[in-house]
């Protein structure tokens, strides 16, 4: 069962005529709120969200107690309290650390729901029980049972944060592998899955997978049909290793069986698989309930055996042999902090993400020397070319569409010829041997120019702990001369993604130069839409500062404490963020 969303009408609790006359309107507020909740909000599985309101308006502590038992028999992971009144602070609030909370006082002049979120909000800090404060910049009549725009954004904000923090508790990373050629990423850290994430760490050791392949650990009669459709659907690219290193077409044809059994063992490592059971595979078919996973690869296993990129590729897609479903979040080279990186922006957004190398930053002045064409427009002042080793989600194609516009939609939207459009898109073109001397597939396509889009990583910092980096941007089009002379100079049959990061003149963002030298790693996630104001509010829930940014002010989201911690809003972050230490510590 999918974490819920709780509701608190708060009430002044004085009998006799004051509580008995606010009784509806605070109900009524609640029940406002559950419908934009289960309205704008849906689960990972495209179900809308369930709302929990408490069975009575709370005016003290025992309808508080009432209240709180409730939620814990109803699975409820975030908490929402709402009042239009004054009423009694300490004695009404939400208690339980575990859960991400925010009250919605109401600007009212008849009953000062304003006030009562100003006392509980100081009650809650130092109780040391970080809560976000929701109050409307105009006045409302108290019969108003509108939300205004600017309330609903925080409400929905506070919502989506919360609920992605509810939904990674007591969930895994699946390990599948151990460190990808030094790549510290890969360098699976148990402590900060634990204490940050609410998570547990899992490993298997990648001769698993061949353990189910030699054994048949797999569902076959789902291979069968799996594979006819990758022949179907999967096109082949050229192969443009040297015909003395070129693998012959029956190597191929096997190559491709391999990777098809490998995309579903990958899953069923993952998720389990009930199918499994009946072949006498109890253990396996229940998998390690993981909701993020990540594949050693290099180099041991692409050494000798085929690489994972087709696999990578099909799993963090839309689709597959089993029509149009949820993406699962997979991270090339077990990059566990890319991995969980692409968790945060899928949890918020529903979306697949695309991960990528943060390779290149092309200066105007480079582009114009190297293809002759001078940057224009979006790209005058230069681009970042984000690209990977043939694993991108091929929704990254951008081959789905919304208002004539290329978009990433949630999995319930897209079209089956959306699907379709996305691996035309595509080629799979045989891998590098000089990379992968093992073979495989590599996806090869070029994302869309016009997207909006949010690049993020979490790093680890000795001493500091985990820190989260944000760059706003767009995708871009290039010339397709340009975009041939620039993309071959890496490597042509890999996904490519112009990025272009939005602008301020200052810091990490003062020129698209700096965006790319002060990316602490190499490697990125890539979401969406512009969603950095809602990964700052989350990272506050989870206690994790945010390094590097390029957020408009007036979007950022914190608990009301962070404003005690000093009026640098990035100064104040970091000291919240060690005063309050990991959620859970």
């Amino acid at each position: 069962m999918y974490p819920r969303i709780g509701i608190r009408p708060i009430i002044d609790g004085r009998l006799g005529g004051i509580r008995e006359s606010l009784e509806e309107t605070t109900m009524n507020m609640a029940k406002a709120v559950a419908k934009l909740y289960e309205k704008e909000i849906r689960y990972p599985d495209g179900s809308p969200v369930q709302v929990v309101i408490a069975d009575s308006c709370i005016g003290g502590v025992k309808e508080a107690s009432n209240c709180a038992e409730k939620f814990e028999r109803e699975n409820v992971g975030v908490s929402l309290s709402v009042t239009p009144c004054w009423c009694y602070g300490s004695e009404t609030m939400d208690m339980n650390p575990m859960l991400p909370k925010a009250i919605w006082g109401f600007n009212g002049t008849e009953r000062p729901g304003a006030v009562y979120l100003a006392a509980t909000l100081a009650a809650h800090n130092q109780f040391g029980l970080p809560s976000f404060g929701i109050y409307g910049q105009d006045v409302q009549d108290m019969g108003d049972a509108t939300i205004p725009n600017d309330v609903r954004d925080r409400l929905l904000s506070f919502a989506r944060a919360g609920l992605s923090v509810a939904l990674m508790r007591g969930k895994s990373y699946l390990a599948i592998g151990s460190v990808s050629m030094g790549i510290a990423g890969s360098i699976v850290n148990n402590d900060f899955f634990q204490s940050y994430m609410g998570m547990r760490t899992e490993y298997v050791d990648s001769t698993e997978i061949v353990r189910r392949i030699e054994k048949k650990i797999y569902d076959e009669s789902e291979y069968e049909r799996a594979l006819a459709w990758v022949k179907a659907n999967c096109k082949e690219g050229e192969d443009f290793n040297p015909a003395e290193k070129q693998y012959s077409r029956e190597e191929k044809d096997k190559h491709w069986e391999f990777v098809t059994k490998m995309t579903i063992i990958i899953r069923d490592l993952m998720i389990g698989n009930e199918e499994l059971a009946s072949k006498g595979f109890g253990e396996e078919a229940l998998g390690h309930n993981a909701i993020v996973s990540g594949f050693q690869g290099q180099r041991q296993w692409t050494d000798l055996l085929p690489n994972g990129d087709f696999s990578e590729a099909l799993l963090n897609s839309s689709f597959d042999w089993n029509g149009i479903r949820a993406p699962y979040m997979v991270a090339t080279e077990n990059d566990a902090m890319n991995g969980i990186s692409m968790l945060l922006g899928y949890l918020l957004t529903n979306r697949a993400q695309i991960f990528a190398d943060v390779r290149t930053y092309w200066s105007p002045d480079a582009v114009q020397r190297v293809s002759g064409w001078q940057p224009e427009g979006v790209a005058a002042a230069g681009f970042i070319h984000l690209i990977n080793s043939g694993s991108a989600t091929l929704d990254g194609t951008g081959r789905q569409s919304a208002n004539g516009q290329p978009v990433m939609k949630p999995f319930w939207e897209i079209t089956e010829q959306e699907a379709k459009d996305c691996l035309e898109a595509t080629r799979f073109h045989p891998s590098n041997v000089d990379y992968m001397r093992g073979g495989g597939f590599s996806s090869k396509f070029v994302s869309r120019g016009g997207m909006p889009v949010t690049m993020c990583r979490l790093n680890l910092v000795k001493g500091l702990g985990p820190v989260l980096q944000i760059a706003e941007g767009e995708t871009i089009d290039l010339p397709d001369h340009v975009h041939q002379l620039l993309d071959e100079r890496t490597d042509r049959i890999w996904p490519t993604t112009w990025f272009v990061p939005k602008l301020t003149g200052e810091g990490a963002f003062r020129d698209v130069y700096s965006v790319m030298a002060n990316w602490g790693s190499n490697h990125g996630s890539i979401s969406y839409g512009h969603i950095g104001h809602e990964l700052i509010t989350l990272a506050s829930m989870l206690r994790i500062p945010v390094c590097m940014h390029n957020v408009e002010e007036e979007r950022i989201f914190r608990p009301s404490a962070w404003k005690s911690f000093g009026m640098n809003t990035e100064g104040s972050d970091y000291r919240a963020c060690q005063t309050y230490g990991p959620l859970y510590k």
